[in-house]
Formats: C-alpha cells, structure tokens, sequence
C-alpha cells in the first residue's frame, strides 16, 4: 500500500515570502506548553493551526520567565507545577508536528538551554520538526553560539528588539535575526494592554528600512482591532499571546478553553484578511 505523507512544513522565512507574495500578514499565537496541561497543548496546537495561523510560537515554562507578564508567569507556575518538561513537551510536539500546515517556534529563556547543551538542544528540535527559537533573555553579544548551532541543524533564531534599543544596535539586531525580527511594542513585560502605542508606528518604519527582514510585533496585541491597527502600520506579522494564554488557562474546562480559542483565533484571522 502506499504511504500517505504529508508535505513538509514551509519553514518560518518561506512562509513570511509566500505571505508577502499574496499582500498578507501573519498570524502568530503564543500559547504556554502543559497549561491546563500536554494534551491541552496538542489539541490547541492543531486548533490554532486549523483556524489559519501562519506560525505558533509554543512557550516552554520556566522558572524565572523575566520578559514574562503575570498571565503567562501565572501559566509556567501552573504547568510547572504539574510536571511539565521538556522531554514532555518534545514527546507531545513529536506526535502533533507531523498533523499541523504551520511551522512552529519554540520560546525558551537562556538557562534550560544550557543546561542540556547547545548542540544537543537544537539537534532535539531538529528532530521534532520545529523550525524556529525565540531566546527573549540572550543578548546579541552572546548570541554567536545560539546563531553557530541554529544554523547548523536549519533552524531560525529570531531576536527581539525593543522601543528602547538604540538604532545601531536594533541594525545589528535585524542583521542577525533569522525567521523574521521581533518587535517588542512595549517597554516592560508580556500582557494585554488596552491600545498598542502609537510608537510602535516610527519603530516599524525605523526597522524595515534597516532590514529587508520581516518585522513581527508582540508584547500587549490582544483584540482584533489591534491586530488590525498593527498590520495597518506595516507589519509583516502579529503576536498574540496573553489573550491566549488567559483563554486556556482560565477557562472552566479544557473543552471550553479550546472552544474560547477557536473563536478567538477566527476572529484575529479575519482581522487580517
């Protein structure tokens, strides 16, 4: 019999070219691994997938999430507490990877990395099929081996830039960055805001005529309308994350958080089109 394989997954700068090609902007959910828990996690991902994301950004649960807001430090505390890994999250990502169309980005502060090692932490997500790292805690100085052994196993390593970074160093930044460069609209942590600043205009502007890369805004988007406003503006793609993470970690049962999100993530997705 024959065996039905599915094509692989475009990478995260493949996607963005396609999604320029047709005047698009890209959808990017961040949801917590293991909150309300893995198989939670899994049926979102493909949730998320199925309602016309064009990259998810997956966050691992730490610790000390620093750049994190209390909504996704609440979450991390949450799937921490009840076991959750990163020999966990990869078993979980190995089954649903192969059934999603998007590419997915893992979100992991510096220390976890280390701990296994650089090599064997990217050769890991190779083998899972995850395509892109976000490191929100890594300084560009010490991004050289992270950038060495990302681009060893093909995998893109996005960095942040922030309202407050200088011009150099936010060139220096887009220059590195691979997959797209992410823009941090906000000084201060993850979390829903009422509006996205106005700033976040000039910056997008300042970046894109730094970088021909594609430029991501995250931190604060958590209605449509922003999502609107943001792609309005010039952005190549939207992170939404809070809102998400609110969505399934408060909902009364897993099912009603999934049905939540589903709504949610439509409704974004129409934002855009």
């Amino acid at each position: 019999m024959a065996t039905i394989v599915s094509p692989p997954t475009l990478g995260i700068s493949e996607t963005f070219s396609r999604l320029k090609q047709r005047g698009k902007v890209a959808l990017i959910p961040y949801i917590t691994a293991g909150d309300p828990d893995l198989s939670t996690t899994a049926e979102a991902l493909k949730v998320l997938d199925s309602c016309g994301s064009d990259i998810i950004e997956l966050g691992m649960p730490y610790s000390d999430p620093l750049a994190d807001g209390p909504v996704i430090q609440a979450a991390a505390t949450r799937s921490l507490a009840r076991g959750t890994n990163f020999e966990k999250i990869i078993a979980m990502l190995k089954e649903v990877v192969p059934q999603l169309s998007c590419p997915i980005a893992l979100f992991s502060y510096y220390n976890p990395i280390l701990k296994r090692g650089v090599e064997n932490f990217m050769t890991t997500l190779k083998d899972t099929g995850i395509h892109g790292l976000v490191v929100p805690d890594v300084p560009l100085e010490e991004t050289q081996i992270l950038r060495k052994e990302t681009a060893n196993k093909n995998i893109e390593l996005v960095l942040l830039t922030t309202p407050t970074t200088p011009t150099v160093r936010m060139k220096a930044i887009a220059e590195a960055s691979e997959g797209f460069v992410y823009l941090v609209s906000t000084v201060g942590v993850t979390g829903a805001r009422a509006s996205v600043s106005s700033k976040v205009e000039s910056l997008l502007k300042e970046i894109k005529e730094a970088t021909s890369k594609p430029v991501a805004v995250g931190f604060g988007i958590s209605k449509p309308e922003h999502v609107k406003q943001v792609a309005g503006w010039g952005a190549d793609g939207v992170i939404v994350g809070s809102a998400m993470v609110k969505l399934l970690g408060e909902a009364k049962s897993p099912e009603e958080g999934l049905k939540e999100l589903e709504l949610f993530t439509k409704n974004l997705k129409s934002a855009l089109l």
